[in-house]
């Protein structure tokens, strides 16, 4: 009887490995926008692989098309993602400018409170999310991990969470 490592390798060399350049093509023509697919072929033959080290896989070539088909559509959702940057780099906000007038100091006060409300009127999981990528900066991909949650998840409470405060602040008077 060959070797585990020996076994997975002959597996993965005679079901899995032919595919590749059709899969290649397969992206190339369904996913035009994704432009280099290497990327998105190696993680894909290597969910194969590692789906097969948890048991038998009936269909390696369908489950290959499959994985790499849903990792191309998250990779057009993620850049479908609106860039933030973190409060304390935001230099022109009203709530953050330095000037030592008392009624702009006042009134940045007040705008920071109202901001402060805003933030805590959030369901706890949109809240925490929301400050992790506003206040401390940490990436779609870090938020996840430090939460246990997936990435979309991250990306839809963001969308929530500053959708919810936006519409807070205008309740308000602040654009």
């Amino acid at each position: 009887m060959p070797p585990p490592d020996a076994e997975r390798a002959r597996w993965f060399a005679e079901e899995v490995q032919p595919h590749a350049a059709g899969l290649r093509a397969y992206l190339a023509r369904q996913f035009p926008d994704i432009g280099d697919t290497d990327d998105l072929v190696q993680e894909a033959l290597m969910r194969v692989l590692r789906a097969h080290e948890t048991g038998p896989v009936a269909a390696p070539r369908a489950l290959l098309f499959a994985a790499s088909r849903n990792l191309a559509l998250d990779l057009l959702r993620r850049r479908q993602v609106i860039s933030f940057e973190p409060i304390t780099e935001v230099a022109d906000s009203s709530v953050f400018l330095g000037n030592d007038v008392i009624p702009e100091t006042v009134s940045r006060r007040e705008e920071f409170a109202l901001l402060t409300q805003a933030i805590q009127a959030l369901p706890d999981r949109c809240r925490q999310v929301l400050t992790l990528r506003v206040a401390y900066g940490l990436s779609q991909r870090e938020i996840a991990v430090r939460l246990g949650i997936s990435e979309n998840t991250v990306e839809k409470q963001m969308g929530k969470g500053l959708r919810r405060c936006g519409e807070f602040l205008a309740q308000h008077g602040l654009p």
